[in-house]
């Protein structure tokens, strides 16, 4: 990897308690990327892609965790030993953001939009009033009249709208690395292509690091430097994401590969 290191994660280990049985969600797992790099991590549902970018940002949900190890370094500090205040400093102050599959699962239904951005922006001093930041992020994802916009309620958006609005709350805080998890699986597939477009274009003005967890290999080859493959809680194959796409080396990786050629046909198709 010729970026410097910006995230280091060595053998993480997730183990869930459901009942009387441990479940080993992620199990052992290798996990880099650099700065202003974009890094695919690819799988099948269940294959633990999810819990291993909740486990990195410390956004675990209300689960049993039996287990929870391994080495996860953001710019050489160690991200499991810090207590929350530590954690809110790092979320709030150039550090790490994640972007949910399910907007209206995130967003406050009760609050406008303006005030949700407000509240995630970075308390870093020196750039422009609240009011004027809120409205340059809404014009930074692409969202038309945001002065409009700012003060509406989620439930008054499209899909792709309130999308786009959990991106402008991510970048809210002027993250280093921002986690994408399946951030277009609602939308049609004109909206999903805009709001992939829109990541890719503030990747690269921002020189922002970005891991996209998606099942659709057809999104790594448009957007990833690299691409990590999961399954069953373990990275089977890690590699750059031309090469993976030549000459993949486990079968689970082809099958991935012809799973989103086919539905790509199919697209096409329709």
């Amino acid at each position: 990897m010729s970026a410097s290191l910006l995230l280091d994660v060595r053998d993480l280990k997730v183990h869930l308690r459901l009942g009387h049985k441990v479940v080993k969600a992620i199990d052992g797992v290798d996990f880099q990327v650099g700065r202003g790099e974009c890094v695919g991590i690819v799988g099948e549902s269940g294959s633990g892609k999810s819990t291993m970018a909740r486990a990195v940002t410390r956004l675990m949900p209300n689960v049993n965790i039996e287990e929870l190890s391994g080495r996860l370094a953001f710019e050489g500090r160690d991200i499991l030993a810090m207590d929350d205040g530590d954690l809110r400093a790092l979320r709030r102050g150039r550090g790490f953001s994640m972007i949910f599959q399910d907007p209206l699962g995130y967003l406050n239904p009760t609050q406008r939009i303006g005030r949700q951005i407000h509240e995630a922006l970075s308390r870093d001093a020196g750039r422009g009033s609240d009011k004027t930041r809120v409205l340059t992020l809404l014009d930074e994802v692409g969202l038309p009249d945001p002065a409009n916009l700012a003060r509406r309620y989620p439930h008054e958006l499209s899909g792709g709208m309130r999308q786009r609005v959990m991106i402008a709350i991510a970048l809210a805080s002027d993250p280093q690395l921002l986690f994408a998890d399946e951030p277009t699986t609602a939308l049609d597939a004109t909206v999903q292509l805009q709001v992939l477009q829109t990541l890719y274009r503030l990747h690269k003005e921002r020189n922002m690091a970005m891991a996209i967890i998606t099942h659709d290999l057809g999104v790594v080859a448009e957007l990833c430097d690299r691409v990590y493959v999961m399954r069953a809680g373990k990275v089977i194959e890690s590699a750059e994401t031309i090469a993976l796409f030549e000459q993949p080396q486990h079968d689970y990786s082809r099958r991935l590969i012809d799973l989103s050629t086919r539905r790509l046909t199919r697209e096409l198709q329709s």
